[in-house]
């Protein structure tokens, strides 16, 4: 019958050995100190781990495993390994993650690189014209490569719909989106404001650019539905102070008079 099927008992033998197991554990604990005798349990015919407590107040519920056993008929019992082991509570790390599911939007600095992967569902093949498609002059090349790089293709990866989509509800949920403070109290959309420059494709039906370097929005990307303060209707008013009425003021030169009298 498998060992997982019948119950274990615990070995007399191997469960006596405790003195034993507390010197192995103590020699690998070293600095990390050695704690109370937490007992024991059977982990198959003739092997039993003995538990102690890690005082390391850095291994807050860990804890010394010493596994012992003894070969069959014998009665000498030896130290099959030592190990620490987290318990219930155990302070443990978090769960590893790989680098590329760690990344988040803004943690590219300068200097680091972020690869796109190959089956990126953001992206899809581009158009190219051939392996020229990075070449510095393609008007030298035909005719064709001109109208290409006009129409800003010749890239060899493109913005899938996928792509587009998820920059589309990025988008319009950021601060450039219309579901703001901001503008809820503009006197004007985007869209009819004289610095906002439209996209081109697709995404330009909702989005463009701010080119007003007064808005908080100057240089980003803003729905058409979104607005500010700095609104290109917002004008200032003109005002033109009436100056006084002028006062006259007449001297009479019939007799000399010195302004010392």
């Amino acid at each position: 019958m498998p060992t997982s099927q019948r119950s274990i008992k615990v070995d007399p033998q191997c469960a006596d050995a405790v003195d034993l197991a507390r010197e192995a554990a103590a020699e690998v604990a070293g600095v990390m100190g050695l704690g109370d005798y937490l007992g024991c349990r059977a982990d198959d015919d003739r092997v039993v781990s003995h538990l102690f407590a890690c005082p390391h107040p850095g291994y807050r519920g860990w804890r010394w495993s010493v596994t012992v056993a003894r070969a069959s008929r014998s009665k000498t019992v030896t130290v099959d390994e030592v190990v620490l082991l987290p318990g219930d509570g155990a302070l443990l790390a978090a769960s590893w993650l790989p680098w590329a599911e760690r990344i988040q939007p803004g943690d590219v600095t300068p200097g680091l690189l972020m690869p796109s992967p190959i089956d990126d569902p953001r992206l899809e093949p581009g158009y190219t014209d051939g392996e020229h498609a990075a070449d510095a002059d393609p008007t030298e090349q035909s005719t064709i490569r001109t109208v290409i790089a006009e129409f800003g293709l010749g890239r060899e990866r493109v913005l899938s719909q996928f792509g587009r989509d998820e920059a589309t509800e990025r988008w319009l949920a950021g601060d450039g989106g219309p579901d703001n403070q901001m503008t809820r109290l503009a006197p004007g959309v985007c869209e009819t404001c004289g610095f906002f420059v439209r996209l081109q494709g697709s995404l330009g039906d909702l989005f463009g650019a701010c080119a007003n370097a007064f808005s908080p929005s100057d240089g980003s990307v803003v729905s058409v539905d979104h607005g500010c303060g700095a609104h290109s209707s917002v004008v200032t008013e003109e005002r033109t102070d009436e100056l006084p009425a002028p006062a006259w003021e007449t001297i009479e030169w019939d007799e000399p008079i010195s302004l010392f009298d």
